[in-house]
């Protein structure tokens, strides 16, 4: 219950029992600075450190990388998007390390890369905060059932000759990061091979049934919006879905990434008309488009994070 003036800072303080909090409101230094309808906004597009010169409540959300797209010659599935997690906490004066977590690597068409998950974000308050790296799409053949990867939110499952590969997992938590990805799946007498939707931080990956649509990809599962940037934004969209048709009697256009910077798949239009994995947006934690036939998969975008204070 003490109160004293902060010769440093020119501003008075109270002790809470556990850390000293500005009365007016929390000052810090760290990442790119706004100010909005009377909050402190610190944006982090790179790893840095958050500098609290005096205490008191934050809110903060953390995204992972997304995870990177699958090829393969079977349908590839999609990047699963960065783990997110938001939530308030108090903390008193220190330095604070921030990491944004990097997007992982698309499979390669030639199946010698097969991608890898996006990399986790962090803060490091006294009760650390983790999301984890969405799980990388299944690079798979048309003879396999290679499953997704999991991580923050599942990568999709690979398209097959049969049926197609589970989706990944997403971290359940709780708190809950993200949701699973797609099942892959093959249709119209085998001619038809579709890899498993992403998922998203706010809803699964779209999954292979028997009444999918011939012409369309499998779509990522939408993200979670925010409005700690100052606008309503997207983030952690699960990548699109990639394909191959056989006869190529009908084009097959990628599955759409979800809302939150989540990548399209691959086209199938014709032998000559195929198409890599879009990369997940940048600094949403989007997942990557897998490629369509023999094509690469798209990178995870990179993650992001926001810390925010009342003035």
């Amino acid at each position: 219950g003490m109160i004293r003036f902060n010769t440093t800072v020119g501003k008075l303080e109270f002790y809470n029992g556990t850390v000293w909090s500005f009365i007016g409101g929390v000052s810090a230094t760290g990442g790119t600075i706004t100010e909005v309808s009377g909050y402190k906004i610190h944006t982090f597009t790179s790893s840095d450190t958050f500098t609290v010169i005096a205490g008191g409540s934050v809110e903060y959300l953390v995204v992972a990388g997304g995870g990177g797209g699958g090829s393969g010659d079977g349908g590839g599935g999609m990047g699963g998007a960065g783990g997110l997690l938001t939530s308030s906490v108090t903390i008193g004066p220190n330095t604070y390390t921030v990491t944004v977590g990097d997007g992982g690597v698309g499979g390669s068409s030639s199946g010698t890369i097969l991608g890898t998950n996006g990399t986790d974000s962090s803060i490091s308050f006294p009760i650390q905060v983790i999301a984890d790296g969405g799980g990388k799409g299944a690079t798979s053949t048309n003879n396999d059932t290679t499953p997704g990867s999991s991580g923050g939110s599942g990568g999709g499952g690979g398209g097959s000759n049969g049926v197609g590969g589970v989706g990944g997992t997403g971290t359940s938590g709780p708190p809950r990061q993200g949701y699973n990805g797609g099942q892959g799946g093959n249709g119209t007498s085998g001619s038809v091979y579709k890899g498993g939707g992403g998922g998203g931080a706010g809803a699964v990956g779209q999954s292979y049934t028997s009444s999918t649509s011939i012409s369309a990809g499998l779509n990522g599962g939408n993200g979670v919006q925010s409005s700690m940037n100052g606008s309503a934004t997207y983030y952690a969209g699960g990548g699109g879905g990639g394909n191959i048709v056989g006869s190529y009697a009908n084009a097959i256009y990628g599955g759409s990434g979800g809302l939150g910077g989540g990548g399209d798949g691959g086209d199938a239009i014709n032998s000559s008309t195929l198409t890599n994995g879009d990369a997940g947006t940048p600094n949403t934690g989007g997942g990557g488009g897998a490629g369509a036939y023999l094509r690469n998969g798209g990178g995870g975008g990179s993650g992001i994070v926001i810390i925010i204070y009342r003035q």
